[in-house]
């Protein structure tokens, strides 16, 4: 589960007077109220759900930008187009390192993974892992100065033997600023983990960022829809559909030619699906897998899954919903935006444990009282399941003590210099008989438009 996310000259986020880094935190606040929203383990409180508010282009999709492009450094390397990504309000910042944590907790253990990299010249200054412990102290597991060529292991990295392997696979990058210590060793280690079990928290750390980490743009698909595969959750997922008012009744797959579906995509996709669907023949041919493989082809409105079983023979499927009495079935094509937007979501709301999901617009083509009727439901699930939701949303109608906690609601403004700031609510210590949604709109707690008039009105 997220603990905390720090963050320093990435878009508009640069820096905190003082100098620190923007931070975001899902450590819970002060308040008594709904500890069922919370996870409690005696040593920590996390939320388990946060809401941020903000003006248009006040920064709160950047902060969701910066937590997606950590992930995608760690899990595959700097992204194209990084090399402008520095805050670039200030002057200064196109030569100054920029600064990237995340602390998560696995298991019954704390992290802080991070590190610092110079976006303008594609350079990595500092690369560390830290355990956090309860008491305010910390270990740490590995830290590099990169640019200094230096190193150093402990805790339980530092046992000799496993030492003497880490050693070789540091050294090899000791002067290499292009490349992070941790997605190295996550690359073809699988012998080093099964004889080092001291070593898994290399691994474990990175499953978490590219397996349970999972950030999600406006614009692009949350989700693949497996989770229509599973036929134990049927029930369950045409219970919550219901409920939504989606009028979907119950699903199937069907059957569709491999043309059809070739038609609709770019012939650069083709190809690459031409690809990887002889590359998985000859697998199967040649005895590395006896069983089907499952390629699921996504986008805003198609849902595919090509199945090979190891024949010459490709079997291609799409999913249907079954709408009214008549159980009359349409395509995912023929559904409407918002009930599209909540088959993508559904996924958060049968997740197992341990998942943090990030969304940018959660009420994007949402009704308000569906987008707080998901919530609620999220609460409702999340009593039974370490699971966490962030999301960004306009949605004032979520602004409501009888749904969320003070520490809940978070504001993203900007600064007369383009600057953003990222503050909580709990900031304000405002009584829970407050409207917050009308102090807000207000600007109250900041994060709201500012309008001038553009044209003079009749008669002034």
């Amino acid at each position: 589960m997220l603990i905390r996310f720090n963050i320093r000259n990435f878009l508009s986020f640069s820096s905190k007077a003082d100098g620190s880094t923007e931070e975001f935190s899902m450590i819970a606040g002060k308040v008594r109220s709904k500890k069922e929203h919370i996870y409690d383990n005696g040593d920590l409180k996390l939320l388990k759900f946060a809401a941020i508010y903000g003006a248009n282009a006040s920064g709160k999709s950047n902060l969701v930008k910066a937590m997606k492009f950590f992930r995608q450094v760690v899990v595959n390397g700097l992204p194209d187009g990084h090399t402008e990504k520095y805050c670039k309000v200030v002057k200064n910042n196109k030569d100054m390192p920029s600064y990237f944590e995340v602390e998560m907790m696995l298991g019954k253990k704390y992290y802080a993974y991070g590190f610092e990299v110079l976006l303008n010249q594609s350079k990595f200054i500092e690369e560390w892992l830290v355990e956090l412990y309860p008491n305010n102290t910390e270990k740490i597991l590995f830290h590099r100065d990169i640019e200094n060529g230096t190193y150093e292991f402990g805790g339980e990295l530092s046992k000799s033997e496993l030492r003497q392997n880490l050693d070789v696979y540091a050294g090899d990058i000791r002067d290499d600023s292009s490349a992070l210590f941790l997605s190295i060793m996550n690359q073809n280690k699988k012998r080093l983990y099964q004889s080092y079990d001291s070593a898994s928290v290399l691994k474990n750390v990175f499953l978490w960022l590219r397996n349970d980490f999972d950030v999600n743009y406006p614009n692009q698909p949350i989700l693949d829809y497996n989770y229509f595969s599973k036929t134990d959750r049927i029930d369950e997922i045409c219970k919550i559909l219901s409920a939504f008012g989606t009028g979907i009744t119950g699903f199937q797959m069907v059957d569709v030619p491999i043309e059809s579906v070739f038609r609709r995509i770019p012939k650069a996709l083709q190809e690459r699906i031409l690809s990887d669907i002889e590359k998985g023949q000859v697998k199967m041919r040649s005895g590395e897998k006896n069983h089907s493989i499952d390629m699921v082809i996504r986008g805003l409105k198609d849902f595919f899954v090509i199945t090979l079983d190891g024949t010459d023979d490709i079997k291609c499927q799409t999913i249907e919903f079954s709408h009214g009495l008549e159980n009359v079935f349409f395509g995912i094509d023929e559904e409407s935006d918002g009930t599209v937007r909540i088959l993508d979501l559904l996924e958060i709301l049968i997740s197992g444990e341990g998942k943090t999901y990030v969304i940018d617009e959660l009420d994007r083509c949402l009704h308000p009282s569906l987008t707080y009727q998901f919530v609620h439901t999220f609460f409702n699930i999340a009593r039974q399941r370490n699971i966490q939701l962030i999301v960004t949303t306009h949605e004032s109608r979520l602004m409501d003590f009888e749904l969320l906690r003070r520490d809940e609601i978070w504001f993203v403004n900007k600064r007369n210099t383009g600057e953003s700031d990222i503050y909580s609510l709990e900031e304000y210590n405002e009584r829970f008989d407050k409207k917050i949604d009308k102090a807000y709109l207000e600007g109250r707690y900041g994060g709201v438009p500012i309008f001038t008039t553009i044209f003079p009105l009749e008669g002034d």
